[in-house]
């Protein structure tokens, strides 16, 4: 009978460590995204932060403007482009929302990291499938 009532606490010990150990995994795993980001046009940096569970980023930085082309552009420093979204798992954020800084837009998105310095962000009205996708390079 002692037997099996230290088989018992050796697996719920094991059991409860394994648990742990996997949640701090998920949790850095879905910390992978906080950071600065250029836009894929390198006018702006991006940077994504972390608050309450949920994933947000703002615009931090602008290139200097010097055509006329760059003057009828909105984008201005703190605008939060992306809002609320969450860590499915496998290097994938969604239920967010994406917002045109040039538009006004906000259309729902999700974010794929393909590696540690490229992430894909997708745009779209209804379903993935029609949007638009906007790649990310981390700076820092």
């Amino acid at each position: 009978m002692k037997f099996y009532k230290l088989l018992i606490v050796v697996s719920i010990l094991t059991a409860s460590f394994s648990f742990k150990s996997t949640n701090k995994i998920a949790t850095d795993d879905s910390e992978k995204i906080v950071g600065i980001w250029f836009t894929d046009d390198k006018t702006s940096k991006i940077q994504i932060y972390k608050s309450d569970n949920q994933y947000f980023g703002k615009i931090v930085w602008l290139a200097p403007k010097g055509s006329k082309e760059d003057l009828k552009l909105k984008p201005t420093l703190g605008y939060q482009i992306f809002r609320k979204f969450t860590f499915e798992g496998k290097n994938v954020w969604s239920g967010g929302q994406v917002s045109d800084p040039r538009s006004g837009m906000t259309v729902s998105g999700k974010m794929t990291l393909k590696n540690e310095n490229t992430l894909n962000v997708r745009g779209y009205v209804g379903a993935p499938m029609f949007g638009k996708t906007v790649v990310l390079m981390r700076t820092e």
